[in-house]
């Protein structure tokens, strides 16, 4: 799921495993945190990780995180629950638990900095494109976009669904 929220910042949920969360012997703090903030530290580069990707290996969130004025991390994995917020890259505090679940996921949603960018508004147009384009790219995937900024007629928020059975392999 991907939704633009009313204040232009972006959420985006999986029902993958959920980032781990336990210690990184190497960096001293959680996996998530690394995975957060050090570049080329994601799965991608265990082959067995990923069939297909849309982005760079170990780039994607880092850099997300580090042009973020604030980013919210919440996975659900093995049972609970755990949450970290960052400011423009850096961790605001260590990985917490904060209850308990009984799918796995990551959810992340952030918010671009405005140091950094003069236009923070999202298109709806664009990201519904390459989210089309992502779900064609991973045969079988669904992905739901909304955008929480505009309704329609009736009163509901925009929205779309994408899946392709017959995209590529």
């Amino acid at each position: 799921s991907v939704w633009i929220n009313e204040d232009n910042s972006v959420g985006v949920k999986d029902n993958g495993r959920g980032i781990p969360v336990d210690m990184h012997k190497k960096e001293g703090v959680s996996a998530l945190e690394v995975v957060m903030t050090k570049i080329g530290a994601g799965g991608k580069f265990d082959k067995d990780s990923y069939k297909v990707s849309g982005g760079l290996h170990g780039v994607g969130v880092s850099c997300v995180n580090a042009l973020s004025e604030h980013l919210h991390a919440i996975v659900h994995r093995d049972g609970k629950v755990y949450e970290q917020e960052y400011a423009r890259g850096k961790a605001l505090y260590p990985v917490k638990e904060t209850g308990t679940c009984t799918e796995n996921g990551t959810q992340v949603t952030f918010k671009p900095d405005h140091q950094i960018f003069d236009q923070r508004e999202y298109n709806y147009s664009t990201l519904a494109n390459r989210l089309r384009e992502l779900a064609f790219l991973n045969k079988g995937i669904t992905i739901h976009f909304e955008d929480k900024r505009e309704q329609d007629d009736e009163g509901n928020n925009l929205s779309e669904i994408f899946h392709s059975d017959e995209g590529l392999p």
